[in-house]
């Protein structure tokens, strides 16, 4: 049976409007307050998507981050895009991705034009910026952990990829993990199919689906050959920053050394300007994917701002509404269902692997740090504050803890 054609979708029947605003508000909270680099921004979403709204159970969600580890580009972007498609169809995408980029793009290229030359890395709220990303992403390892690692083989698989991505550490060694847990969870599941699989409303059409791969090979392929025989102008800055969004493995972070090498031998950027944009980039929510934002408006102004930040996107969009029509038909065939048991069991050691490197070892630097990362994850835990005001308090308390 069609997946795509069971019932309507949640969107259509509570009017489409109304739930493209609802993902708009909630994506932009999130914009607003998701600090901490890639693997927090999916801490945030879990807490906030599945936890708090219950927009998809947690074996879905697992499900999504999996399929977006395999895909190119920015995968916590790429699972915010996914839940605005399932929410409130192709648009609820583009909403979901706007609420949650155009913060951090806006100040970054507000950066750009005002406060070059400050130095900020070294700010106590940022620090503290950092201790929050930090309980954020426990609390979604406890919570993952408990329903996705509930016996001992799949808690095995779990800190075998823990250990196996704390000490490989390659552009493609978490999907390289990803394989090797599916094929170990096929192994050791094939005879116990999972249960209760949700089958998910997916309102895009597997027509447009295989448009959008094609369209996004296409694009790959022709980019530099139309670079090549025109003129270069916006061209070669939007193939510059569509290449660099389109070959990344492994989270943001990745990608800086290919826009380096795309903008600062150009000269379009001076190397100066782009390490002192990083600094900078660290400061703000929301994908580290945004630097591009900041990267255009050096290069061009406002609107090579735009070129950039659309040109690096535009990968992970395609991608992720050309998966998503497929997606059913591999959950929920019997044999790939061992697999996915698996592949979840990994994902959730790569965030525990996460939450020690980078997060543990940049932001809990003495007793202090430690102490309000405790406070932090009770506030969320326990007393079951949003947050936003978890983020306000860690900011507060890392300007706090930087005048003892």
């Amino acid at each position: 049976m069609d997946t795509n054609q069971q019932e309507v979708p949640e969107y259509a029947q509570k009017g489409k409007f109304s739930a493209l605003m609802e993902v708009l508000k909630v994506s932009t909270k999130l914009g607003l307050t998701s600090f901490g680099g890639p693997i927090a921004h999916l801490g945030y979403f879990h807490n906030e998507y599945i936890r708090r709204r219950k927009w998809m159970d947690e074996r879905s969600y697992a499900d999504l981050v999996a399929l977006c580890q395999f895909l190119p580009g920015p995968a916590s972007s790429q699972v915010g895009i996914g839940i605005g498609v399932l929410r409130a169809g192709l648009i609820g995408g583009l909403v979901a991705w706007l609420g949650f980029t155009l913060p951090s793009v806006i100040a970054l290229v507000a950066f750009a034009f005002l406060l070059q030359g400050y130095d900020i890395t070294g700010a106590g709220w940022i620090h503290g910026l950092k201790i929050v990303a930090v309980a954020i992403v426990a609390h979604a390892v406890l919570g993952m952990g408990q329903k996705l690692t509930p016996d001992r083989g799949r808690a095995t698989i779990a800190v075998a990829a823990t250990a196996v991505a704390l000490s490989w550490h390659t552009a493609y060694s978490q999907v390289l993990i990803i394989i090797a847990a599916g094929v170990i969870g096929l192994w050791l599941y094939r005879k116990k199919a999972a249960e209760g699989i949700p089958d998910l409303q997916i309102p895009v059409s597997r027509a447009f689906a295989v448009f959008c791969l094609v369209l996004f090979v296409g694009l790959l392929a022709a980019l530099p050959l139309l670079r090549q025989a025109g003129e270069a102008g916006w061209l070669a800055m939007f193939d510059s920053f569509y290449r660099s969004g389109s070959l990344v493995f492994g989270g943001g972070h990745v990608v800086l050394p290919l826009l380096e090498r795309e903008v600062v031998p150009t000269g379009w950027v001076s190397r100066e300007d782009f390490l002192a944009g990083y600094g900078a980039a660290q400061a703000v929510p929301g994908p580290l994917f945004t630097f591009a934002g900041y990267l255009g408006a050096m290069a061009g102004g406002i609107t090579g701002a735009v070129v950039a930040t659309i040109g690096i996107f535009l990968p992970a969009f395609l991608l992720v509404v050309g998966a998503l029509p497929f997606w059913n038909g591999i959950r929920n065939s019997p044999k790939l269902q061992g697999a996915l048991v698996g592949i979840n069991a990994a994902v959730v050691g790569i965030l525990l692997a996460a939450l020690y490197d980078p997060l543990w070892t940049s932001a809990i630097l003495k007793p202090m740090d430690f102490a309000l990362a405790v406070i932090l994850f009770v506030m969320l835990i326990f007393w079951k504050l949003p947050p936003w005001v978890v983020v306000l308090t860690g900011a507060a308390g890392g300007m706090l803890l930087g005048l003892m």
